[in-house]
């Protein structure tokens, strides 16, 4: 298992077309891909999970994967975080 804490640094937060970004990134992955915010743990392959996250900005989520590919999950949707959820602004 790997798990880290992110924070969301763009202005939209995880709005939906930053969760869709975020949810299809993890979907391409085999292992299981959670983001916990608040004592809510959802499915990161979930559009609608990630969303009701209702992460803004500055909000810190703790991302977890587990399973055959979980370093590459864990590595490629913290890059998508931190380069603002593909977001320019």
């Amino acid at each position: 298992m790997q798990k880290t804490d992110v924070e969301i640094v763009n202005d939209s937060g995880l709005d939906v077309s930053a969760a869709a970004r975020l949810a299809e990134l993890a979907a391409r992955y085999q292992c299981d891909v959670s983001l916990a915010r608040s004592g809510r743990k959802v499915n990161a392959k979930s559009l609608m999970g990630v969303a009701m996250l209702a992460a803004g900005r500055g909000s810190r989520v703790v991302l977890e994967t587990e399973g055959a590919d979980e370093k590459e999950a864990l590595d490629a949707i913290v890059a998508l975080i931190s380069e603002r959820l593909g977001n320019s602004a």
